[in-house]
């Protein structure tokens, strides 16, 4: 250590331990913190099914499923002090005789920590299109999920989602 660089590297070095130390403890203390929504209500309403062309020129044609929800949520349980912002989605979980389990995301948010916790959306209609490869939307039974990734200052991303078997609705069986 006889050269001014050597002791600024040493002095360096040693603070991004510092650094990485701190960031490592922060992680750990927010592990057991409650990650879970308080009182999510998903109705869907609307349900409708069509067969249409995937592309203008194609004589393929597919499912296109149609629906419009109510969606109702706390999520002030979701933000501690190490949570920047939460992710939300709402995905379609069905089962055709091609896959067994199909997975389609629906709807997508995102949440920052001061924006509004309390949320309380009607009539919404779906962001994306709900495509299916084939012609399996048609009385089937689709599961709605609505899932959230936690976004931290630091650590892991974790994600969570509501019970699978929670909100069950079917297409009905007739094209419109």
């Amino acid at each position: 250590m006889n050269t001014v660089l050597a002791r600024l590297n040493a002095i360096f070095a040693f603070s991004l331990t510092v650094l990485a130390v701190c960031a490592f403890l922060l992680f750990i203390t927010s592990i057991p913190l409650n990650n879970f929504l308080n009182d999510v209500t998903i109705l869907p309403s609307q349900v409708k099914v069509r067969n249409v062309r995937e592309f203008p020129r194609s004589p393929v044609t597919s499912d296109l499923g149609y629906l419009v929800f109510d969606l109702s949520a706390n999520l002030s349980g979701l933000f501690h002090w190490n949570c920047k912002e939460v992710f939300l989605y709402l995905t379609a979980e069905y089962q055709t005789e091609d896959n067994t389990l199909n997975q389609i995301i629906l709807w997508d948010s995102i949440i920052l920590r001061h924006g509004n916790l309390l949320l309380d959306y009607r009539n919404m209609n779906t962001k994306y299109p709900f495509f299916d490869d084939g012609h399996g939307l048609r009385g089937r039974n689709i599961s709605l999920i609505l899932s959230w990734n936690t976004i931290p200052n630091a650590g892991m991303l974790p994600m969570y989602s509501t019970d699978r078997d929670q909100v069950r609705f079917s297409f009905p069986r007739l094209y419109e």
